[in-house]
């Protein structure tokens, strides 16, 4: 019996062997002449970066990224995407023709306070591949203001809140 189950056992490793070098000789594919273009199409922008500087909470968070189709076919956009949900771009749905300029703006909600670090990813068919903007910045708090009390208790000191 234990001669049985030993030539079974064998009989199974050498199958599954063969079997996975089968799986990976059909993996190989040998190169084929039908490779798709690469586009010609390129982008370059005025700048990476944003510097906000300091601003105050709540203030206009808004920016733009203005860049050039420096390629020899029309560039298209496919997605923007901010890093969180307080960074949002707003890219052209339309294509770039050569030579011409287009703008991405991003808006920061300054609702949050502190340092600005974010990224903007912009893919499209240019041939420098995906893009990163930043911004960057500190949103400082607003003072909040009490008022004044106006009104005075009988011995004269102001009343206590």
């Amino acid at each position: 019996m234990k001669k049985i189950l030993l030539t079974f056992g064998i009989a199974l490793a050498l199958v599954s062997a063969n079997a996975q070098d089968t799986k990976a000789k059909a993996v190989v594919t040998p190169p084929s002449n039908n490779a798709t273009p690469v586009s010609t199409a390129d982008i370059k922008f005025e700048k990476l970066v944003h510097d906000y500087g300091t601003i105050k909470q709540g203030a206009n968070g808004d920016c733009e990224f203005i860049y050039t189709n420096t390629g020899k076919e029309p560039l298209i956009i496919s997605n923007c995407q901010g890093s969180c949900g307080c960074t949002v771009p707003s890219c052209p749905k339309e294509p770039i023709l050569p030579g011409k300029t287009g703008v991405i703006k991003v808006h920061y909600d300054t609702k949050r306070v502190g340092m600005i670090s974010k990224s903007v990813t912009v893919n499209s068919n240019a041939k420098s591949g995906t893009l990163t903007l930043q911004i960057k910045g500190n949103v400082e708090a607003v003072p909040v203001e009490e008022p004044f009390p106006t009104q005075q208790n009988k011995s004269g000191a102001p009343f206590e809140k």
